[in-house]
């Protein structure tokens, strides 16, 4: 049962990672203008992964200074994400399994 949960919970981190990084390269494509918010399919993939990563976001970017143009919430959320899967995962559940 605990092995189920543990997969469970490494599952969840990894799709959002995955999703932290389609949003990141995304932002790219659209600031060099690779694609257009214009279209109506890029305008919604956007509006979805923002909505998906707002909650997390939006409380690290409270505590993190300003820093203009470059917003490194995604990082600090991917760092976050490596550091719970690798570091504080593992010895928490090979007790329980």
């Amino acid at each position: 049962m605990a092995y189920a949960f543990y997969q469970t919970i490494v599952i969840l981190l990894d799709v959002l990672w995955w999703i932290i990084i389609i949003q990141a390269v995304m932002s790219w494509l659209i600031a060099f203008n690779v694609v257009n918010m214009g279209s109506d399919f890029v305008r919604t993939v956007m509006v979805a992964l923002d909505r998906m990563t707002a909650p997390i976001y939006n409380p690290i970017r409270r505590v993190m200074p300003d820093l203009g143009a470059l917003d490194l919430t995604p990082m600090v959320v991917l760092l976050g994400i490596l550091i719970i899967r690798q570091a504080i995962l593992p010895p928490l559940f090979s007790s329980l399994m």
